[in-house]
């Protein structure tokens, strides 16, 4: 069996571009890969294109040697581009063995240790009144893991420190509605420094947030160090890390206790693997970022299902401000992981177990899209 071609489709899908990855082989079989890196995808293509030139007439199946050389064979490796293109690459490898061996992928990774993937969903309404009528509809359909967001609503202006408090507000009221038995946490999207985090924590009250995501860029783990001194709220963080190598100082200095590790971005399966057994080894749980598609949620299950450190896989499901339950659009995938309640049923088809409109994909159009460009009230530019 060898490669003939990988094609990269670059798609509209939703409120977002999907980039999805096909790597067709010799004996007919092929597999479906995505990409992570949202807003970048054309670059990710042409990091595909360079793949491909020494890739196709390669044995698909030598997966971990396959990904070594896209890693290694060249001066400048990894970066958030490159490791996009060898993620959706690798888990497209996966989806190929795991069909020519009739097993699902979970089965190439050791295994399944659960039977089901505990999900968490999102309110989306900073107002406390309406986030705790969506907490309260998510709770009632049956997640025990909710997550808030602040005001994101203006894409123009945002100032740390006037939605601080605001926020806190909101978790406190939310979090005397539930109750105790919740795991609560909130996604601050990086959009905080050291000093505005804190400020935020120390606003709290014991045993408000069950984790607090993403609050300050991670370029620099002692940023997060000098937070972790000043806040007993467990981080969650690591969506935009790359490689395993990002993950190091987190791990190793007890940073943080869950890994919003992205299969899309961080390098495929075989990179996502070592990280959770390394991420295992010092007690830190997975809590795997999927904000994409289906193939990224195919994917995420098989990792989630063959992994013992896990906690709660992101899901594209939450409840609008209309009040009315919001999912991923799926129409493209004839066949994709569907929800059983607030979780993921583990399947037994072979590879991903999941399938394209090919056809519909080819012919869908991408449309360029840009992160808001968000500036302060004194116009600097600040975090999205």
């Amino acid at each position: 069996m060898k490669i003939t071609a990988i094609r990269a489709y670059p798609v509209w899908v939703d409120h977002r571009n999907q980039l999805v990855v096909k790597v067709e082989t010799s004996d007919g079989l092929y597999g479906w890969g995505e990409s992570g890196l949202s807003g970048r995808e054309k670059a990710v293509v042409g990091a595909i294109e360079h793949y491909e030139q020494f890739l196709v007439g390669r044995d698909p199946r030598q997966i971990g040697a396959l990904w070594q050389e896209m890693y290694r064979s060249q001066y400048f490796e990894g970066g958030r581009v490159l490791q996009a293109a060898v993620s959706a690459i690798d888990i497209a490898l996966h989806d190929i063995k795991g069909k020519a061996l009739g097993v699902p992928v979970y089965e190439l990774l050791g295994g399944k240790q659960r039977d089901r993937i505990p999900t968490f969903a999102s309110t989306s309404s900073a107002d406390a009144g309406t986030a705790i009528e969506q907490a309260k509809e998510l709770v009632g359909r049956g997640w025990n893991c909710v997550r808030l967001f602040p005001d994101f609503s203006d894409d123009a202006v945002f100032e740390p420190r006037e939605s601080i408090a605001a926020t806190a507000d909101m978790c406190t009221k939310v979090r005397e509605a539930l109750g105790p038995g919740v795991v609560l946490g909130i996604d601050w999207h990086h959009r905080l420094s050291v000093a505005e985090a804190a400020s935020f924590c120390n606003k709290l009250s014991a045993g408000t947030l069950d984790f607090l995501e993403e609050p300050i860029r991670d370029e620099v783990p002692e940023a997060y160090e000098a937070l972790r001194r000043m806040t007993d709220i467990p981080f969650a963080i690591g969506e935009e890390f790359s490689s395993k190598w990002q993950f190091v100082p987190y791990i190793e200095r007890s940073i943080h206790q869950f890994n919003r590790i992205d299969v899309c971005n961080v390098g495929g399966l075989t990179e996502a693997m070592k990280v959770a057994g390394w991420s295992e080894a010092h007690y830190v749980d997975l809590m795997p970022h999927n904000p994409l598609g289906p193939i990224c949620t195919a994917a995420t299950i098989h990792l989630s299902a063959a992994v013992a450190n896990f906690s709660w896989l992101e899901t594209r499901v939450g409840v609008s401000d209309d009040g009315y339950m919001s999912k991923a659009d799926t129409s493209l995938f004839p066949l994709h992981p569907q929800l059983d309640g607030a979780s993921y049923p583990v399947g037994d088809l072979p590879g991903l177990g999941i399938e394209v409109d090919e056809e519909r994909i080819s012919k869908s159009s991408f449309e360029f899209w840009e992160a808001p460009h968000l500036k302060r009230r004194d116009g600097s530019v600040t975090n999205w």
